[in-house]
C-alpha cells in the first residue's frame, strides 16, 4: 500500500482483485469474517438499527499476513458493495500515525469529492462521514495505530463495511470481534516455501521443508523470505537453510532470524541498497531514488529492485511506473542494518542525495512544459538524460503517481532538520511542479501543507522574506475557503515579517491583502485605509500599473461605502493611469465602473455619456464581450431615461456581438475585479 489511499483517486466497483488465487490458508478465518458480517449486532439484537458501519477486526503482528487476510476478504464480499472499495493505511512505514485528518482527505480525494484547503480534522472526517452516507462502500483501514483513528473515520450508516487491521485490539469501538492471526497451517506454510523453491525440492524432502515453516514459525513474510534465499540457490537442500536458522540463538523473532541471513547472503552493492531503504518516504522506492541512494546507475538500480521482489524483500506496485514497496514489518529491521552498518555522516550524504535527485526531478518535471522559449529548451537539453521527461504527459502522469512519496519527501526532509536548504528547494520546486501541472486551485491542498512546511523552515531557520512569502500564500488559500479572519491574521503577520527585512514587495502585497480581507469582512473604511497603503508602496516604487488597479480598489471600497464622490475621483485616476500605460482593456473596464458610480450618484446623463466613451474604448480593445455588457448598461440607462427606441438598438447591439445565450451567461462582463491579483 502506498501512503495513505493505494489506488489514489480511484474507487473500484467490486470484482475480482489481482493476483485473489495467490492467497493461501486462512480458510477458518476467513469463515469467521464473513460469518461475522451477517451476524446480529448489538444494536439489532436490542430492537435498534445500527447508527454506523460494522467493524471487522485482523489482528496481528507485523509479517502475518494479516493485509493480506484483509485483501482477500474485501475480494470476496467486495460484491456486495457497489459503491467500491476504499483502502488508506493508517501508520506511516516509520511507525508514525498518520493524522486522521491527512486520511480523510485522501479518501475524500478517492472519491472524486473535494475538501477546502487547510480544513481542521472534524471539517475533513465530516465531510467523509457525508460523501459515505448514501453510498455502499467497503473500507480497508490497514494498520491502524488505535481505535481513535479507525473512530474517526467510520460511516454513519450501516450499508458500509470497514475491515480494519491492527496489531492489537481496539478498545473503545463497540461490538467488534477481533481475529486474531497465528502463522500458517503446515500445509499451507509448505506450499508458501513451494511458490519459490519448486515443487521438486519439496517433494524430495517433505519433513525438511515441515520443519523449515516450523522453524519460520508458520509467518508468511518470514517463509518468503526463506523461500527467495532458497530460490537463489537451487543447490542449497532445505534442511541446510533449516538448520542455519536453528543454529542462530541471537534474540528476535523469526522474521528477524531469517531476515538477518538473507540480507548476509546478498552482494554488497545490493546489500548496502536494502539498508538504505529505510530512508525511502513513505516506504515507496523508485529506480531513481534507489541509485541516488547508493550511487548507481538508473537501470543498475532497477535490476536489483527487480532481484528484492523475487527475494521477498519488496512488493512491487501495481504502477505504470517501476515502483516499490518496503513492506511494514521489514522497515524496523531494515532501519536497525542501517544504523549497525552505516555512518551516521554516510547515511545523511545518502538522503542529501536522495532529496537533490528529487529536486531534479521536479525541475525536470516543470521544464518539460516551458519550451516555448529557446532559453528553456536548451535548459532541458542540458538535463542528463535519465532526468528528461518525453512529453508533458508523461511528467504530469509522474507527478500524479509519485505525489504520495514526494509530499512524503518533504515531510522527511522538513522534520530532518540539517537539510532546510534542500528541504526549501525541494518544496519550492513541488509548489511549482504542482502549478505547472494540476493548477494552483486544484492542487490548493496539498499547496496548503506545503506552504505550512515552509514557514516550519522560516520560523526555524529565522528566514523573515520566506516567513512572509509563506504566510501570503497561507492566507490567500485560507481567504478563498471563505476563512477570511485567519487570513486577515496571516496576512498581518506577513507584513510584521515584511518589514522586519525591508522587503516592499512583501509589504506591498500584505497591506493590499489586508485591505482584502477588510473589504470581505464588510469594513469598507479599513479596506479603503489599506489599500490607500499599499497604493504609497506602489506609486513609491513607480509600478504604474499596479498603481491603477490600486486606484480601482479603493474605488470600489468607496462604492460600498456609499462614498460616491470618492469613488468617482479614485476611478477617474484609475483611468488616467490606465491610459498612462496603454492598457486600453483595463481603462475602458474602469470607465465602465465609473459609469456605474455616476449612475448611483444620481447622474443618469454622465453615466451615459461615460458608458458610451467606454464603449469605444472597449472596441478598440477588441473585447466584444465588453463591449456587449456595455451596450446592455446603455440600454439600461436609456429605457430609464424614457428612450426605449435607443435602448433597443443598444441591445440589438450587443445582440450581434455575443448572441443572447452568452450574454444571459454573463451580463456583467465588464465588472471590475476587487480581489488581489494571484501572486
Amino acid at each position: 500500500m502506498t501512503d495513505q489511499v493505494v489506488e489514489t483517486g480511484d474507487v473500484r466497483p467490486a470484482g475480482p482483485a489481482a493476483g485473489a488465487s495467490e492467497f493461501l490458508g486462512r480458510t477458518r478465518e476467513l469463515k469467521e469474517l464473513r460469518a461475522d458480517i451477517e451476524r446480529a449486532g448489538l444494536d439489532t439484537l436490542a430492537g435498534r438499527k445500527a447508527p454506523r458501519a460494522r467493524v471487522l477486526l485482523i489482528a496481528g503482528r507485523p509479517g502475518s499476513g494479516r493485509t493480506a487476510l484483509a485483501e482477500e476478504l474485501v475480494r470476496q464480499v467486495a460484491d456486495r458493495y457497489p459503491d467500491g472499495v476504499l483502502r488508506a493505511r493508517l501508520t506511516d512505514p516509520d511507525g508514525t500515525p498518520v493524522p486522521v485528518g491527512r486520511a480523510a482527505r485522501n479518501l475524500l480525494t478517492a472519491l472524486d469529492e473535494q475538501a477546502p484547503a487547510g480544513a481542521c480534522e472534524d471539517d475533513l472526517t465530516d465531510a467523509l462521514r457525508t460523501a459515505l452516507a448514501d453510498r455502499r462502500t467497503l473500507l480497508l483501514l490497514d494498520d491502524a495505530a488505535d481505535a481513535e483513528q479507525v473512530d474517526a473515520l467510520l460511516p454513519d450508516t450501516p450499508d458500509c463495511l470497514v475491515v480494519a487491521v491492527s496489531e492489537g485490539p481496539l478498545t473503545g469501538i463497540s461490538d467488534v470481534r477481533p481475529c486474531t492471526l497465528g502463522g500458517l497451517d503446515a500445509k499451507s506454510g509448505v506450499e508458501l516455501l513451494a511458490r519459490h523453491t519448486g515443487s521438486v525440492r519439496i517433494t524430495v524432502d517433505p519433513r525438511a521443508a515441515e520443519g523449515l515453516a516450523e522453524e519460520c514459525q508458520g509467518q508468511p513474510a518470514a517463509l518468503m523470505l526463506a523461500g527467495g534465499w532458497l530460490a537463489a540457490r537451487p543447490k542449497a537442500a532445505i534442511s541446510d537453510l533449516a538448520k542455519q536458522l536453528r543454529a542462530d540463538d541471537s534474540e528476535g523473532t523469526a522474521l528477524t532470524r531469517v531476515f538477518r541471513l538473507a540480507h548476509a547472503a546478498l552482494p554488497t552493492t545490493a546489500a548496502r541498497m536494502l539498508r538504505l531503504l529505510a530512508l525511502a518516504p513513505a516506504g515507496l522506492v523508485d529506480p531513481q531514488t534507489a541509485s541516488a541512494l547508493v550511487g548507481c546507475s538508473v537501470d543498475s538500480a532497477r535490476t536489483i529492485l527487480d532481484d528484492f521482489v523475487a527475494l521477498g524483500f519488496l512488493h512491487a506496485v501495481d504502477s505504470p511506473l517501476p515502483q516499490y514497496e518496503v513492506p511494514g514489518c521489514l522497515h524496523p529491521q531494515l532501519r536497525i542494518l542501517a544504523e549497525h552498518h552505516e555512518r551516521p555522516a554516510d547515511l545523511q550524504l545518502a538522503r542529501a542525495r536522495m532529496l537533490e535527485r528529487t529536486v531534479r526531478l521536479l525541475q525536470a518535471c516543470r521544464a518539460i512544459t516551458e519550451t516555448d522559449s529557446p532559453q528553456a529548451r536548451q535548459k532541458l537539453l542540458d538535463m542528463p538524460r535519465a532526468l528528461r521527461f518525453p512529453t508533458p504527459r508523461a511528467a504530469a502522469d509522474w507527478l500524479s503517481l509519485t505525489r504520495p512519496a514526494l509530499l512524503a519527501s518533504a515531510r522527511l526532509a522538513v522534520a530532518d532538520g540539517e537539510l532546510d536548504t534542500l528541504a526549501r528547494r525541494l518544496m519550492s520546486q513541488l509548489v511549482r511542479a504542482m502549478a505547472a501541472h494540476v493548477g494552483t486551485r486544484a492542487a490548493a491542498p496539498d499547496l496548503y501543507e506545503i506552504h505550512g512546511m515552509v514557514l516550519d523552515v522560516a520560523g526555524r531557520r529565522d528566514l523573515p522574506r520566506e516567513r512572509a512569502a509563506a504566510l501570503l500564500n497561507l492566507g490567500d488559500l485560507d481567504a478563498r475557503t471563505g476563512r477570511t479572519t485567519d487570513a486577515l491574521a496571516r496576512y498581518r503577520a506577513a507584513l510584521d515579517a515584511g518589514r522586519e527585512v525591508n522587503d516592499p514587495y512583501a509589504t506591498g502585497r500584505a497591506m493590499e491583502s489586508v485591505g482584502g480581507a477588510h473589504l470581505e469582512l464588510g469594513d469598507f473604511d479599513r479596506a479603503a485605509d489599506w489599500f490607500g497603503r499599499a497604493l504609497v508602496e506602489r506609486l513609491a516604487r513607480d509600478e504604474r500599473a499596479e498603481a491603477a488597479r490600486l486606484y480601482g480598489r479603493i474605488a470600489a471600497a468607496h462604492t460600498l461605502a456609499g462614498r460616491y464622490g470618492e469613488a468617482l475621483r479614485n476611478w477617474r485616476a484609475a483611468i488616467a493611469g490606465h491610459r498612462k500605460n496603454g492598457d486600453v482593456a483595463a481603462q475602458a473596464r474602469a470607465m465602465s465602473e465609473l459609469a456605474r458610480v455616476q449612475e448611483y450618484a444620481g447622474r443618469p446623463e454622465e453615466s451615459l455619456r461615460t458608458c458610451r466613451e467606454a464603449v469605444e474604448w472597449a472596441r478598440r480593445a477588441e473585447d466584444p464581450r465588453l463591449q456587449a455588457a456595455l451596450h446592455l448598461r446603455v440600454a439600461d440607462t436609456l429605457e430609464r431615461l424614457g428612450d426605449p427606441a435607443s435602448a433597443g438598438l443598444h441591445r440589438g447591439a450587443a445582440e450581434g456581438l455575443l448572441g443572447d445565450s452568452n450574454l444571459q451567461n454573463d451580463p456583467d462582463a465588464c465588472e471590475i475585479r476587487t480581489a488581489p491579483a494571484e501572486d
